[in-house]
């Protein structure tokens, strides 16, 4: 199993020099992928927790696939509705071309409103249009290859865990890739639905005490804890866990280092254990 960083890509705190700072960090530990979240328009209803400067996913990752090797680079998730289905297929091929076939394409119906309506989009057709635009997508990357094209196709993540969600991950999904569920959630939806592969994206944050809460999500808590869920997911078959350490205040941008030191603990913890 494979473990990954969701790196905020966002924040007062966040600049090129950062962004670099959290590939070479990523990178060093061992991680096997990094993965940026996505927002075109940063309206009020977005910017409580994601404010500017937000950089946008595709131009992001193409610049850290330049200051990087073997990582793998992806998208948790795009909010496949605000992008035209074509141009997207032509970004994410671009990208993973060019990365020597690293990229993988997270995808979501997004969730702000305010967004929504800022880029003319309607909120209430976002699940439709999605669907619409992943088998646009499977068209496009399905014609015919460039010549000489061998590079291996694109890894489809589906996040979110309605019933719409799973379904469009049986469809369409190359792995479904729930955001920051418990271990119970994850473990009953894997029991009733014969999903794809399973690359979840779990919180990461260490306490000092045990959180022996009922609905504690996974990847909350002691080191001992955090190492129990990543075997749990292991044995429930999951190929990637993606440790997302940002907790929903802005200001953690201004000191990455906590992010760092954590993710520092449970990489050297995790590979001893393996």
């Amino acid at each position: 199993m494979q473990l990954g960083v969701n790196v905020p890509n966002f924040g007062p705190g966040t600049d090129p020099g950062v962004l670099r700072e959290w590939a070479r960090i990523t990178e060093g530990l061992g991680f096997g992928i990094l993965m940026v979240s996505d927002h075109v328009a940063v309206t009020p209803d977005v910017a409580d927790r994601y404010p500017e400067p937000f950089y946008e996913p595709f131009t992001t990752l193409s610049w850290l696939a330049g200051l990087t090797t073997g990582l793998r680079l992806g998208t948790t998730v795009l909010v496949l509705p605000y992008r035209h289905p074509m141009l997207v297929a032509r970004m994410a091929a671009n990208l993973h071309d060019l990365s020597g076939g690293r990229f993988v394409l997270g995808v979501g119906v997004g969730w702000a409103r305010q967004e929504f309506d800022a880029l003319g989009v309607p909120f209430g057709a976002r699940g439709r249009l999605t669907d619409q635009y992943l088998a646009t997508l499977r068209e496009t990357w399905h014609a015919p290859p460039r010549g000489g094209d061998d590079t291996a196709p694109i890894p489809v993540w589906i996040g979110g865990h309605s019933e719409a969600a799973l379904r469009r991950a049986v469809r369409f999904g190359d792995a479904w890739h729930p955001l920051r569920l418990s271990l119970p959630q994850m473990r009953a939806v894997l029991r009733s639905h014969a999903l794809p592969a399973f690359a979840p994206r779990i919180a990461l944050r260490l306490t000092g005490t045990p959180v022996d809460a009922p609905d504690r999500p996974a990847g909350v808590g002691t080191l001992e804890q955090i190492l129990d869920d990543l075997d749990q997911l292991r044995r429930l078959g999951a190929d990637t866990v993606v440790l997302d350490p940002y907790h929903g205040d802005p200001e953690e941008t201004r000191r990455p280092d906590a992010a760092w030191q954590a993710l520092t603990t449970v990489a050297t913890h995790w590979r001893d254990r393996s």
